[in-house]
């Protein structure tokens, strides 16, 4: 059985009338690079936040590595990185010397700057001052401090927010790389779908508040209906003849049909439909099978019911 790192258990928090959080479960299981995704005001932050012990539910539980949050605090959060937003760094010291502050506050090893400046690729950049680094420097900074105390489970907030396209694709090697370097877990959060699918082993899908989904991205993608794409011509003639294989809601655009079977969308039925179009003389550009992706699954998940009028 797999080791679960971080869990949420039920948990609830209100402000006043507004609920943040309503009886959030989450596992985070040990390795896996963790997608917290939901649109924007569906509470990710607040329940980051409660991970971290910054905000107390008023209930439920919170345990990282097996340790109950509230009861044990300390050796709960001992095992826990985190960059939360843009990283408060001091700008007129190296980046070195801010590496140095935090390593005397936690009692860290010096030998431990090393590592960290080695794992996010800044040990060239370290004698420089903080001030004269770029986002994407001070981003790849803030993950080197938060892996001096070489965390069990690493907490990114949004860590591509803000990065233009090279930042957030070196980003991306960075995030997908650290399981296998360090041995952490990572659970980040993100609104970048098309990112998180590159690299996320396992998504939680929030939504007002509460989870829509927690599990692996594989789990995620069979929950959703396969598609068929057909493209042949002439087109009269392919639609009569995917009707007669039992398609009957195909959604047609001139020679383009996508067909939607949940009981028995499979490959084979994919040849036979191919072969069938052949022997009627269609010409068939295009015939492929697909699974939506995460970012057609999520607006599904979280769609409002006048969304979907």
């Amino acid at each position: 059985m797999t080791e679960t790192v971080l869990t949420l258990q039920g948990v609830t928090l209100r402000y006043g009338k507004l609920t943040a959080l309503d009886g959030v479960d989450l596992a985070i299981p040990s390795g896996a690079i963790y997608g917290f995704l939901g649109p924007n005001g569906a509470g990710k932050t607040t329940a980051i936040r409660c991970a971290m012990g910054l905000l107390t539910p008023q209930s439920g539980r919170v345990a990282i590595g097996g340790h109950d949050l509230k009861r044990n605090r300390r050796k709960a959060l001992a095992s826990v990185g985190a960059v939360i937003e843009t990283p408060a760094l001091f700008p007129n010291l190296t980046g070195r010397e801010n590496l140095d502050v935090t390593r005397r506050l936690i009692g860290a090893r010096p030998a431990q700057i090393d590592k960290a400046l080695e794992l996010v690729d800044m040990r060239d950049a370290a004698k420089r001052r903080v001030g004269h680094y770029s986002l994407g420097m001070k981003q790849r900074m803030g993950l080197a401090r938060a892996l001096l105390a070489e965390p069990r489970l690493l907490i990114l907030d949004e860590p591509t927010n803000g990065l233009d396209p090279a930042g957030i694709r070196d980003m991306r090697a960075l995030i997908r790389d650290l399981p296998t370097r360090t041995g952490a877990t990572i659970f980040m959060s993100s609104h970048l779908l098309s990112e998180v699918e590159q690299i996320a082993t396992h998504v939680g899908l929030l939504q007002h508040g509460r989870v829509l989904f927690d599990g692996s991205l594989d789990d995620l993608s069979r929950q959703q209906t396969p598609r068929l794409i057909v493209e042949a011509s002439p087109s009269d003639r392919a639609a009569a003849v995917i009707a007669e294989a039992g398609f009957a809601n195909a959604i047609r655009e001139g020679d383009r049909f996508t067909l939607a079977d949940a009981d028995a969308l499979t490959t084979k039925r994919a040849a036979a439909l191919n072969a069938a179009l052949h022997a009627a003389g269609c010409a068939v550009s295009e015939l492929r099978l697909e699974r939506a992706d995460l970012e057609t699954t999520f607006m599904t998940l979280t769609a409002q019911p006048e969304d979907a009028a």
